[in-house]
């Protein structure tokens, strides 16, 4: 399934945010259960942490309550706090940056050469838990990238629309996520069985 959240039309989305932003309790408990089980997956996904992401989770809720009277209509409403969300889990990463600075350089070096082999590389079979453990070392941009696309199945203009980016760079850095994963993954497995790995995880 998508990423995004339950679909709705965009008067009923303004409506409900008018609804919240005057403070009707019923309202913001009606956003809260429309949204919040994709934006935990999406955030625990992002920080790699249960834990953390439920305290990420409760801070996006409270930003949406103190914006929500921000909210015009422009995008739908899951897409508005997918954004909010995504801009929350980088502040927090890019806060604990510096204790991943030596990882997230080495990543990045744009000529990362694949292992060498004497023999032809045999596909293996992508271990889920070694692929979430390996989308945790990718630089801040391509994992979220990547997360999005790949795991929650949002389309490179959404993504775009989300990060702030083009839909360029979005191809971009999902290409260079799948590319410095095979790399991580002993070079051993496509980039189209690593997409495949992570679409079984999709919620």
């Amino acid at each position: 399934m998508r990423g995004a959240a339950t679909r709705s039309s965009p008067a009923a989305d303004l409506e409900l945010a008018q609804r919240c932003g005057q403070g009707d309790p019923d309202a913001f408990e009606q956003l809260y259960r429309a949204h919040a089980g994709r934006l935990y997956t999406l955030i625990v996904r992002m920080v790699a942490s249960a834990e953390t992401a439920e305290d990420l989770l409760q801070e996006v809720f409270l930003n949406a309550y103190r914006k929500v009277n921000l909210f015009r209509g422009d995008s739908s409403l899951g897409t508005w706090l997918y954004r909010m969300a995504v801009n929350h889990c980088l502040d927090y990463l890019r806060g604990r940056q510096s204790k991943m600075a030596r990882t997230t350089d080495s990543l990045d070096e744009e000529g990362m050469a694949e292992p060498a082999s004497s023999t032809p590389l045999v596909a293996v079979a992508i271990n889920r838990l070694d692929l979430e453990r390996a989308i945790e070392q990718l630089p801040d941009g391509c994992r979220t990238a990547f997360v999005l696309h790949d795991v929650e199945g949002f389309e490179h203009h959404e993504i775009a629309t989300m990060l702030g980016i083009s839909e360029g760079t979005s191809k971009s850095q999902v290409h260079k996520a799948r590319m410095k994963l095979r790399g991580i993954l002993n070079g051993g497995t496509s980039a189209h069985g690593i997409r495949r790995a992570a679409q079984v995880g999709r919620v």
